[in-house]
């Protein structure tokens, strides 16, 4: 870091009762107060550079003139720094106090119509010279403007700093000027990247030749800077146009992964605070943290994958904690749903501001309508790609004959491939949707319609099992008791028994949360897999196939065989549901007969719109030898009761 010494005679300032005074053997004939600090000094060495001082004075008639300075910018240290000056003292100057003697010098008026060589001139060439050459010496000046901001502007120090951090950015790093922890740093990178002892031997120069600085080197130190200052310095880097945008997400992540979990934490714990006394004090913290938020936003760059999904998934749960503007949240979401395929589980579950603000026990706990919102966006993008507008015969004849087999035959490939990466995206989203079905499902206050509402946003074709989506539905019964039957038969709706494995049939049929004519729907789809493979031998089938159709009295030998109920099904340990284990159904033979008149007779019951319910109409549509089959289920637990 450079520094500057102006002078050449020992420091003679004391302090005698609260005075500071310097030695000398003139007597002393100029008393200056600064914000409560008194000044027992000279009026030669003063007046001759401070044009201020000298106006004052010559207002007073007295000997001993007594100036006030209640509004010094800089305080009595930047004071001390010009009094120094003035007595030809040694002065040390750097990118730490420059500010604040540069403020000092311009209230003091110590210009050059004063005296040639001035303050203000040897400050300014210093600042030129050496402070805006080193990219280290305008970070530091930077934060130590916050102090001064009104001079600094009128002084143009910020707007220098931050054009000079913009070009260096903007500019190749070997051309820039490092400090030297930044240059440690690059150092430190170099040697990480060599193996052995031998390259940390190595000089600093071949060190910093061997690992040039990375690209984004400049984005750690620019995140000390508030956010004022860092929105200004980041605008003007956007503006140059010659910084690749995921470089500016980089950096805007890191700005935002430093000051944005402190933030939130803070405004957690407003949230809790109840003081009347407080409240406006943690209004104004809150509007402080918005606006940090709102700031980072708008640097965002406008191209798809800047920054990464869970970046932006990040910045809408701050969003939601600090009460972000609507417009801030709808930007985000739009955003996640461009990219929502690179997400994961844990970043969607996004916690709802009205559950922080309210104590309303009825309260979500996380931001479900945000979610579907994002997931529509989502579905709806890229659907039915734009078509183009249509041609004359001619021109579609010329444009057959100028083009030949090969070029129409990679455009084909190359349409196809497109197809089917945004295919393969909304297979990504539907395993991370059932993922996410599986935490909120956990919620006592989550409403079933909303559950159901982000399970049906994912279309049938994305999801090849329903494996997920079962777990998902059965840890929604499991949290929720006191669901009615319609309720139960509405969130069974959404699962389709063919997509599940031959695991997850034999946890439903024995799963007594469910709907009963789900469970018959079960095994009827698995004894319609044990009728396909009738040519097989009971040998050959796999284990799991033999252990559902055992479990059920279903002799794997017979290839025609039907399902019966007659053997009892022994508890068994828990599976991978973590279900508790199996229950015999014998006892409980009457309530389930019970149950299956209910759901079988309802297979005749209609709408208003004399339509059979939807999820019934397969049952309707059966063949004859299914039916026969359910007939003698029907009647094997009928004999079973009996007996």
């Amino acid at each position: 870091m450079k520094f500057m010494k102006l002078g050449s005679r020992p420091d003679t300032f004391y302090t005698t009762e609260a005075v500071r005074s310097v030695s000398s053997e003139v007597s002393s004939d100029l008393m200056i107060q600064v914000k409560g600090s008194r000044y027992l000094l000279h009026k030669f060495p003063l007046l001759s550079k401070c044009l201020r001082l000298q106006r004052l004075c010559s207002e007073s008639p007295d000997t001993t003139s007594m100036v006030q300075l209640p509004d010094f910018p800089g305080g009595i240290e930047a004071f001390e720094l010009c009094a120094k000056f003035c007595y030809g003292i040694t002065i040390t100057l750097s990118a730490y106090n420059i500010v604040a003697a540069r403020c000092a010098a311009e209230y003091l008026q110590m210009s050059e119509d004063v005296e040639k060589g001035n303050l203000i001139y040897k400050l300014e060439v210093f600042f030129t010279s050496c402070i805006l050459q080193g990219w280290r010496d305008c970070i530091v000046t930077l934060q130590t403007i916050r102090a001064y901001p009104l001079w600094s502007e009128d002084l143009a120090i910020t707007g220098r700093c931050i054009d000079s951090i913009a070009s260096k950015v903007l500019s190749h790093p070997s051309k820039v000027s490092l400090s030297h922890s930044q240059s440690r740093r690059v150092r430190d990178d170099a040697a990480s990247s060599c193996n052995g002892a031998a390259s940390l031997r190595r000089s600093d120069k071949l060190a910093v030749a061997a690992a040039p600085p990375r690209p984004n080197w400049w984005a750690e130190d620019l995140a000390e800077l508030g956010i004022d200052l860092y929105w200004r310095a980041m605008a003007a880097i956007k503006s140059g146009g010659r910084v690749p945008s995921n470089l500016i997400g980089d950096a805007l992540k890191v700005y935002a992964s430093r000051w944005l979990p402190s933030i939130c934490i803070s405004r957690r714990r407003c949230s809790n605070d109840s003081d009347d006394e407080d409240s406006d004090s943690n209004d104004g913290v809150s509007s402080k943290h918005r606006l940090f938020l709102e700031s980072i936003i708008s640097l965002l760059p406008v191209e798809k994958g800047a920054v990464s999904c869970g970046f932006l998934l990040k910045l809408l749960k701050a969003a939601n904690i600090l009460n972000a503007s609507s417009s801030s949240r709808t930007e985000i979401a739009r955003r996640v749903a461009l990219q929502l395929e690179e997400a994961t589980t844990s970043d969607l579950l996004i916690p709802n501001s009205s559950g922080m603000n309210n104590s309303s026990s009825s309260t979500t706990t996380y931001d479900v309508d945000l979610v579907i919102s994002i997931l529509e966006q989502f579905m709806v993008q890229g659907q039915s790609p734009p078509t183009s507008p249509p041609r004359s015969k001619l021109m579609l004849e010329r444009r057959r004959r100028s083009r030949s087999a090969e070029n129409i035959n990679v455009e084909f490939q190359e349409r196809r491939r497109s197809s089917s990466a945004s295919h393969s995206s909304k297979l990504k989203v539907a395993k991370i949707i059932d993922g996410y079905l599986q935490e909120i499902a956990r919620d006592v206050h989550l409403p079933l319609p909303k559950f159901v509402a982000v399970a049906e946003a994912v279309p049938d074709f994305a999801r090849l099992d329903h494996d997920d989506l079962y777990r998902a539905i059965d840890i929604y019964l499991k949290a929720h008791h006191d669901l009615n039957k319609t309720d139960r038969k509405r969130l069974c709706q959404i699962l389709d028994c063919k997509k599940l494995s031959m695991e997850a049939c034999m946890h439903a049929a024995q799963n007594e949360l469910l709907p009963l004519r789900v469970v018959v729907q079960v095994l009827f789809f698995e004894q319609a897999r044990a009728a396909k493979s009738g040519g097989k031998m009971a040998a050959e089938l796999p284990p799991n196939i033999k252990a559902i159709l055992m479990a059920h009295g279903v002799d794997p030998s017979r290839a025609t065989g039907t399902l019966s109920t007659t053997t009892s099904v022994n508890g068994g340990p828990e599976d991978q549901w973590s279900v508790l284990g199996l229950k015999s159904p014998r006892s409980k033979m009457s309530t389930l007969r019970m149950k299956l008149t209910e759901d079988i007779d309802g297979v005749e019951d209609h709408d208003e719109a004399g339509r059979a319910p939807g999820k019934l109409k397969s049952f309707c549509a059966m063949p004859a030898r299914p039916r026969r089959m359910f007939s003698k289920l029907w009647s094997n637990m009928s004999s079973s009761e009996k007996n």
